[in-house]
C-alpha cells in the first residue's frame, strides 16, 4: 500500500507534517466596489461585478458579518475589491479578528501602525510600458516607494505575453527594493490586442518562470510544478475547467459529479449578502482561466491524487508550501 511516509524521506516528511496541520479555510471578500485605477483585464469591472451589489457602509454590520464568518470556520480572509485600501476601517474589522490578506495596487500605503503584520499583495502588470497600456500609469514607482523592505508585503507580478524576455528586469527591480515576488499570468478578460496567450508563448513563459526561480530563489516565491500547471492548464492529465475548479462558491455549487473543492469557500460581494460564482467572475471562460490562486488550490485539494509517486507528492508539498507562505501561514 502506498502511503505518505513510504514516499518521503525524513526531510520531506517533516515538510509534509508542517503543512498538513494548517487546515486553511479561506474565503474572498469584496471590501469595496470602488477603485483608484481602471485596469484593462480586471475581472471585477469587466464582468460588471462592481454593479451587482450596494456597498454596506455600517461598520457594525461588517463586524457582525466577520464574526459569523469565523463561526463558519473561515481562518483566512482574502480582501479584494475594488481597492481595499480605500476602506481601511473595513479592512481593520477583518484584521482584528482573523488572519487577513489584502490585495492592493499599492498606490495607497497600508499604515503599519494599524496593520503591523498584515500580508499585502501588490499587483504589478509588467514594465512601465505595459502598466501604462493596461492600467493607465506606472504603479511600480509609487508602490515600491510605499513598501520597500516591508517583510509583510510582496508583488503579485502578472506576466503578459508582452513581457516575454523582460521578466528578469522586473524581478531584479523587485529584489532591489527588498521585496519578494510571486508570478502569475494575465487572463485577457477584455481582449486587449496582443495580450492573449498562444501555446508557444505559454511554453516560453514556463521556461522563463523556471529560470527566474532558479536564478532568484530568495526573491521568487513559486514552484516549477505550479508553472507547469498554470501554463499547460493540466494536472495529472486532467484539464482545468468548470468541472475541476475548486474555487466555486459552495452554496452556489450545483456541479455533478462534485469535484474536489475548497471547504466552505464563498466569494462575498460588498453588501455582505450577495455571493459571486467563483474566485474570479461569471464572464470568464474557465477553460482559459489563468488565475494563480485557483490553480494552486486545484493542486492543494487533490492531495490524494498526488500520493502515487515521490515526485508527485513532493510537487504537491511545494505548491501547498507556496500558498502557505504567500498567505503568511509559514515563514518565507
Amino acid at each position: 500500500m502506498i502511503t505518505v511516509s513510504s514516499l518521503l524521506d525524513d526531510h520531506w516528511y517533516e515538510r509534509y507534517k508542517r503543512i498538513s496541520r494548517l487546515n486553511i479555510r479561506s474565503s474572498i471578500y469584496d471590501v469595496t466596489d470602488r477603485c483608484n485605477l481602471r485596469c484593462k483585464g480586471c475581472f471585477f469591472f469587466s464582468s460588471g461585478e462592481h454593479q451587482v451589489a450596494t456597498e454596506e457602509r455600517d461598520l457594525e454590520k461588517w463586524k457582525a458579518f466577520v464574526d459569523k464568518e469565523m463561526e463558519r470556520g473561515v481562518n483566512l480572509a482574502i480582501l479584494i475589491g475594488g481597492e481595499p485600501t480605500l476602506c481601511l476601517d473595513r479592512v481593520e474589522v477583518f484584521y482584528r479578528r482573523l488572519p487577513s490578506f489584502c490585495a492592493t495596487n499599492g498606490l495607497i500605503k497600508v499604515p503599519r501602525d494599524r496593520f503591523p503584520d498584515m500580508m499585502v499583495g501588490i499587483s504589478l502588470w509588467g514594465d512601465s510600458e505595459d502598466e501604462k497600456i493596461l492600467r493607465g500609469q506606472d504603479t511600480f514607482k509609487i508602490s515600491s516607494a510605499n513598501y520597500a523592505g516591508d517583510p509583510h508585503a510582496y508583488y503579485l507580478y502578472t506576466i503578459t505575453p508582452k513581457q516575454l524576455g523582460k521578466t528578469e528586469r522586473i524581478i531584479t527591480k523587485i529584489r532591489d527594493v527588498g521585496l519578494k515576488v510571486h508570478m502569475q499570468l494575465l487572463s485577457n478578460d477584455e481582449g486587449v490586442d496582443g495580450f492573449s496567450w498562444t501555446d508557444q508563448e505559454l511554453a516560453t513563459v514556463r521556461d522563463e518562470m523556471d529560470a527566474m526561480l532558479d536564478a532568484y530563489p530568495d526573491t521568487v516565491i513559486s514552484s516549477k510544478y505550479y508553472h507547469q500547471i498554470i501554463t499547460t492548464g493540466t494536472m495529472l492529465g486532467r484539464p482545468f475547467g468548470w468541472m475541476e475548479c475548486p474555487s466555486v462558491t459552495e452554496p452556489l455549487d450545483r456541479r455533478s459529479p462534485q469535484p474536489k473543492r475548497l471547504t466552505n469557500f464563498i466569494r462575498w460581494a460588498s453588501d455582505l449578502q450577495t455571493m459571486h460564482r467563483c474566485c474570479t467572475s461569471e464572464t470568464r471562460d474557465c477553460a482559459t482561466c489563468k488565475d494563480g490562486a485557483a490553480h494552486m488550490s486545484w493542486v492543494m485539494v487533490n492531495k490524494r491524487a498526488h500520493i502515487k509517486s515521490t515526485q508527485d507528492l513532493q510537487n504537491w508539498i511545494e505548491v501547498y508550501e507556496m500558498f502557505a507562505k504567500l498567505y503568511q501561514f509559514i515563514p518565507w
